[in-house]
């Protein structure tokens, strides 16, 4: 397989030409606007630029529910008409960009406004360079392959988990093979974010709780990154205090604004972090059992986390009991295990109190092997984590898994 041939020289050698990159390559920091009623806001913002048409990407949940039409009105008022795509599907396809693409080209659209999940958003961003580009969705797979910057492009997250209202990436998977594909390119940041508590406060609990722990995820794999800097750390160590202390707030009252709000800025600053350090074994085998088993993302993430810090607590302890201290979980008097431990203890304590099931329906040892491969070929190289996994190793964090849904 292509993954066992990636060594740990040649995965040294691209994860130094990675770093160069992030160093060399500023990425932009969309204007946020946060706060109840900020999606109107971002729409009188949107009018200043004089904008003539405007795509609204979402997916057709949140158009059938009415979350989309109050937006589109207002941006009505003040003068800039709107079309709407509300044809994005979970982990949305190259078809379901052209398709957005298409509808684009046709209208004469000059703007992109993204309203929803991770998927929507990521949607948006490929479809916008696309657009700009003159390139299908395919041709910008890959790092930096865009030569100008998207069409203009505006979101309103709808869940607190992907950050990517902030991130230079964006997946899109391939419907035939179901492999995720990364577009990475600053070119795709947003102008614009509004943070909106309202138009989270619908969210069921379930969703809640996913996407919480996405956010998570991306701090905590930023924390422990090789590529994590005082500036990445001053994001991701600020998420996870927040998650911390505002997840489960967010999960019992969805009402609760200053919840909504903490968790949105949580997301956020992930987003804002993982730009600079990229992901881990989380998300390498996560997106596994998204693909293979259509597990939901933030779910997956919920079910591998605990496997892979444990894994990580030795290569990774000074930096888990560095974050520990920070989030007043241990003092400066404890050793980094006893710290660390105390770090995880809390991690594992959060998982339990959400309402996530942990259970992987289906799942099968017939394909540990190749999903396997398809981790390690997606971290090796691209991740700069604390440890490099075998084949064995994530097999085995597999079998875990299975033996934990079977009980």
């Amino acid at each position: 397989m292509i993954a066992d041939l990636i060594t740990p020289v040649r995965a040294k050698a691209q994860l130094a030409a990675l770093k160069l990159v992030t160093k060399l390559i500023p990425s932009p920091i969309p204007n946020t606007l946060l706060g109840a009623q900020s999606r109107f806001r971002l729409a009188e913002h949107m009018a200043h630029f004089g904008f003539k048409r405007v795509l609204l990407v979402t997916d057709d949940v949140l158009f059938k529910l009415g979350v989309i039409s109050p937006i589109a009105e207002h941006l009505n008022e003040l003068g800039v008409e709107t079309v709407v795509y509300s044809g994005v599907t979970p982990d949305p396809g190259f078809g379901v960009v052209e398709n957005g693409l298409e509808i684009l080209r046709h209208n004469g659209c000059d703007a992109v406004l993204a309203i929803g999940g991770g998927s929507s958003i990521d949607a948006a961003k490929v479809l916008a360079l696309a657009a700009s580009n003159h390139k299908t969705p395919k041709q910008l797979v890959g790092i930096l392959k865009a030569r100008k910057r998207s069409l203009p492009l505006f979101v309103i997250p709808t869940t607190a988990g992907t950050g990517s209202e902030v991130t230079i990436g964006a997946v899109i998977s391939d419907e035939v093979t179901h492999v995720k594909n990364l577009v990475i390119d600053p070119k795709v940041v947003p102008l614009a974010a509004a943070l909106d508590p309202e138009i989270t406060a619908g969210m069921p609990k379930s969703v809640t709780a996913d996407t919480g722990i996405d956010a998570l995820t991306h701090c905590l794999e930023s924390w422990i990154s090789d590529f994590s800097t005082p500036e990445t750390e001053f994001y991701s160590g600020a998420g996870v205090k927040l998650i911390f202390k505002y997840l489960e707030q967010a999960c019992e009252n969805g009402q609760n604004y200053e919840a909504r709000d903490a968790m949105a800025l949580a997301a956020n600053y992930g987003g804002l972090a993982l730009n600079k350090t990229a992901l881990g074994y989380v998300h390498a085998i996560a997106h596994q059992l998204g693909t293979q088993y259509g597990v939901p993302h933030g779910r997956a993430n919920a079910i591998v986390l605990p496997h892979i810090l444990e894994l990580n607590r030795h290569s990774a302890q000074a930096r888990m009991a560095a974050l520990a201290r920070l989030c007043d979980l241990a003092t400066d008097t404890e050793a980094d295990s006893e710290a660390a431990d105390k770090l995880i203890q809390r991690v594992n304590a959060l998982l339990a109190a959400m309402p996530i099931e942990r259970a992987v329906q289906g799942i099968d040892e017939k394909h540990f092997s190749v999903m396997a491969d398809a981790a390690m070929k997606e971290a090796h190289g691209t991740y700069a984590v604390p440890m490099y996994m075998n084949k064995k190793e994530i097999i085995g964090v597999m079998r875990t898994i299975s033996k934990q849904t079977a009980r």
